[in-house]
């Protein structure tokens, strides 16, 4: 799986070691596979900092070090709830951008009612804060995470990319 995205991250890691920045990786029902993919790549740390899996309250807690009423009124896998979480990882992790993937996989309930088969992933950095919502109208747990992350990486890379 991860070498079909390694291409796209090999691109990603590019057009950030031309800038000279970094990233750091919020995964949600990614489950690590964005920062994974991205740690295909040799060399990575030229231009990954860190970030970890956003899976439970207490992880987000502990990740992004914000207080509760950041999210206030907030619900998972929703716009502002990913640009939230791109931020905090950005700015926790001293990184120039960011990268937030919060969703459902499916296969069980979401703990916040999230229907199964959504992700939104929310990119920030200098002058750029970007989101994509993908949909699946699926519960099929492993194919959800693939093409969650797919989305994300080829999210980030149109970002970085800029306007055609």
């Amino acid at each position: 799986m991860l070498e079909e995205f390694h291409q796209t991250a090999a691109r990603i890691a590019e057009a950030l070691k031309a800038r000279g920045q970094k990233i750091a990786v919020a995964d949600g029902a990614t489950g690590g596979l964005i920062a994974a993919s991205l740690l295909t790549v040799p060399g990575a740390l030229q231009f990954y900092v860190g970030g970890g899996v956003v899976y439970s309250l207490r992880a987000r807690d502990v990740l992004f070090d914000l207080p509760r009423d950041a999210y206030a009124g907030m619900r998972s896998a929703t716009n502002d709830y990913a640009l939230l979480q791109a931020r905090a990882i950005r700015d926790r992790f001293g990184a120039e951008w960011g990268i937030a993937e919060s969703g459902s996989a499916g296969g069980s309930t979401h703990p916040l009612g999230v229907a199964s088969g959504i992700s939104v992933c929310a990119v920030v950095g200098p002058g750029v804060e970007q989101v994509r919502v993908t949909e699946t109208a699926s519960d099929d747990r492993i194919a959800n995470m693939v093409t969650f992350t797919r989305a994300a990486l080829d999210h980030l890379a149109a970002v970085l990319r800029g306007p055609d």
